[in-house]
C-alpha cells in the first residue's frame, strides 16, 4: 500500500451505461422480478417516482430511497445473494469490452481503479468478485424496519469526489483518467476524460 507521500494514480469510472452496458437498477430489478413474480406490482410505482425526478419534483436521494422499495422485507443477505447471481449472469458479456481491457492493461501499470456509481452498494458490490477493483463507492443504504434508508446522500456528482477522496484520506492521489455516460463532476476533474455513448463509443470530453 501506497504511504500517504505518494501520489496514486486513478481511474474513476461510472457503471451503469458505461463499464456496464445497461441500468443495472433497470435490469437488477427485472432479475429480482423474474426471481420473485409477485414483485411486478411496483413497477407502476416506479414509473411514477421516475417521472417525478425527471420533472425535478424528487430530490436524487428521496428518489433512489423510493425506486428500490421493490426490495422491501428482503434482508440484505437475501439481496445479496441474488445479486451475486445477477452480476454472475452478466458478467462479462454485457460489459464494455475495450473499457475492461484497458482497466486490466492500466492496473498492470500501477494505476489504481475506482468505481464511483449511482447504484446501492448493496447489490453492486458482488460485481467486483468477478472484476476486482481497488475502490469502490455507490449510494448507501441501511435496513431498517424491513425497508431500505439511503445513508447520507445518494453517490452522485460532487458527492463521488467526496467519497474518493474520504476513501485515500490521507494519501495524495490524481485522477489520471475518468469514464462516465454523462457530462458530471468526475470528468472535470479527471486529466483525460471520456463520454461513453449508448453503442459503448468512447469520445473525449471537452471541459
Amino acid at each position: 500500500m501506497a504511504d500517504s507521500g505518494e501520489e496514486i494514480k486513478l481511474i474513476v469510472f461510472d457503471l451503469n451505461g458505461t463499464f456496464y452496458n445497461k441500468s443495472s437498477k433497470d435490469e437488477f430489478y427485472k432479475f429480482v422480478v423474474s426471481k420473485r413474480p409477485k414483485r411486478i406490482k411496483y413497477i407502476f410505482e416506479m414509473a411514477y417516482f421516475k417521472l417525478l425526478k425527471k420533472l425535478n419534483r424528487m430530490r436524487q436521494t428521496e428518489f433512489k430511497e423510493n425506486f428500490f422499495n421493490y426490495l422491501d422485507k428482503l434482508p440484505p443477505e437475501q439481496v445479496e445473494k441474488l445479486a451475486k447471481e445477477f452480476w454472475e449472469q452478466e458478467y462479462p458479456e454485457n460489459f464494455n469490452k475495450e473499457l475492461r481491457q484497458h482497466f486490466e492493461k492500466m492496473r498492470k501499470e500501477g494505476v489504481q481503479l475506482f468505481c464511483a456509481t449511482g447504484g446501492l452498494e448493496l447489490y453492486v458490490k458482488p460485481l467486483f468478485r468477478h472484476f476486482p477493483v481497488d475502490g469502490f463507492a455507490g449510494t448507501e443504504v441501511k435496513y431498517e424496519g424491513s425497508t431500505y434508508k439511503v445513508v447520507g446522500e445518494a453517490c452522485k456528482e460532487e458527492e463521488k469526489l467526496r467519497r474518493i477522496a474520504s476513501h485515500y484520506r490521507p494519501r495524495k492521489f490524481r485522477i489520471v483518467e475518468a469514464y462516465s455516460d454523462s457530462k458530471e463532476a468526475i470528468l472535470k476533474e479527471a486529466e483525460k476524460a471520456f463520454l461513453v455513448d449508448d453503442d459503448g463509443k468512447l469520445s473525449p470530453y471537452k471541459k
